[in-house]
């Protein structure tokens, strides 16, 4: 699950990680008076607008129609109210949203952190997450700051720095120490960010993060160190003993039926291809999925339906499935290992005669638990439904019907 830029930072302020402040408004007049409270407050003398989307880019990304970046700087109230004007309501579009881009409906609007001091700024990146290959969590850092961390990672690798973390324990102090001085940090931006990273790994345990990105991670011109962004999403399979951040979701943010999936406990994830296909089991779907594409096809979702489908769960997903225009074909690829292969094809027939008609191909091939039993269903029901024994067989009806 992923959290607003401001919901991640109150987060991380409860595990006394410091950051950049602000205020989450939903019009321009709640926008106007947080940049005073802020102004007075923190003796702020410019403020940051910026659009609170689930997307990276924001500050690169503009709003459709009008000239306005997803991040601002303003120096007065009466700014601060123009540009949020010009963000609420809009729609987004940057590099991670793609063109059909995202509609704003909130803003942040933080405090200023550039503000004169007896030291240089400075900008890094840190990030934790976990590295699958060794098993362990990973914090990976980086004196360059503030900019795509892909670039670098591709331009100046040796620029990027990773620590190893075992999930067993806590990050060591020896550890914290070591990514600080590999910032090139010393005296009290030094102890500053041993203090950070501790904390954040602290957090990012606590929280059952799946991943925590700091850019920048900021050094203040008098040594502190604090998150100006931060991008945090959290493991869905925690959020059982996290109810007040289950609390967070946003479901605008979310693709619609992918939400609706979710009630019905479907894996459901939405593409842009042309073929519907409904199957159990994670390891198939992918295969399936690749047989789509050999057949002249592209999967137009990867729907896993799981081991305790019934015939709810199957209507469920096939009026997912239909939703979506771009769907010309539909194929059902159903192994009955714990799964009954009778319940899927009632499941199909319910739909069908509650839907009614529907005009595209439905190709079905059922394999195992009561394969027999579903195929006499199926060609007894007199539905306008193909069904298939081989893999193969349903490669060449799937060709067919996208041809």
């Amino acid at each position: 699950m992923n959290l607003h830029e401001y919901q991640a930072k109150e987060l991380l302020k409860r595990y006394n990680v410091p950051v950049q402040e602000g205020i989450a408004c939903n019009t321009p007049g709640e926008a106007e008076e947080a940049y005073k409270q802020i102004h007075t407050q923190y003796d702020s003398k410019f403020a940051v607008v910026k659009a609170q989307i689930h997307a990276g880019g924001r500050g690169k990304g503009s709003i459709v129609g009008k000239d306005q970046r997803g991040v601002a700087v303003a120096k007065s109230a009466e700014q601060v109210k123009e540009i949020a004007q010009n963000i609420l309501g809009g729609t987004l579009v940057t590099i991670q949203t793609g063109p059909a881009g995202k509609v704003v409906h909130k803003v942040l609007v933080a405090q200023d952190v550039y503000y004169d001091g007896p030291n240089p700024v400075k900008e890094f990146y840190l990030s934790i997450l976990l590295d699958r290959s060794s098993g362990k969590n990973v914090i990976m850092y980086s004196t360059e700051g503030g900019m795509d961390i892909e670039e670098v990672a591709h331009n100046t690798p040796e620029k990027i720095f990773k620590e190893l973390v075992h999930p067993g324990g806590p990050l060591q102090g020896f550890q914290a120490r070591k990514i600080a001085f590999n910032l090139g940090l010393s005296g009290e931006s030094l102890k500053n960010c041993v203090k950070f990273v501790t904390n954040l790994y602290n957090a990012y345990v606590g929280i059952d993060a799946g991943m925590i990105e700091i850019n920048p991670l900021f050094k203040t011109s008098d040594d502190k160190i604090i998150a100006v962004d931060a991008k945090v999403n959290i493991d869905d399979n925690a959020l059982m003993r996290h109810a007040d951040i289950a609390a967070l979701r946003d479901l605008n943010e979310e693709d619609p039926t992918e939400v609706e999936a979710g009630k019905y406990n479907l894996n459901f994830v939405k593409l842009d291809g042309n073929v519907g296909c409904m199957v159990n089991g994670a390891g198939l779907a992918m295969a399936t999925m690749d047989m789509i594409k050999l057949s002249g096809g592209e999967p137009a979702n990867f729907l896993d339906v799981g081991g305790t489908a019934n015939a709810q769960t199957v209507e469920a997903g096939f009026r997912i499935i239909l939703k979506d225009p771009k769907v010309k074909a539909i194929l059902i690829n159903i192994f009955g290992g714990i799964v009954r292969c009778d319940r899927v094809a009632q499941g199909v027939i319910d739909a069908y005669k509650s839907i009614g008609n529907i005009e595209i191909p439905i190709i079905v091939r059922l394999q195992g638990t009561n394969a027999d039993v579903a195929k006499k269903l199926i060609d007894e029901s007199g539905l306008k439904v193909q069904s298939a024994i081989l893999l193969s067989e349903a490669a060449a009806l799937v060709n067919k019907a996208v041809a």
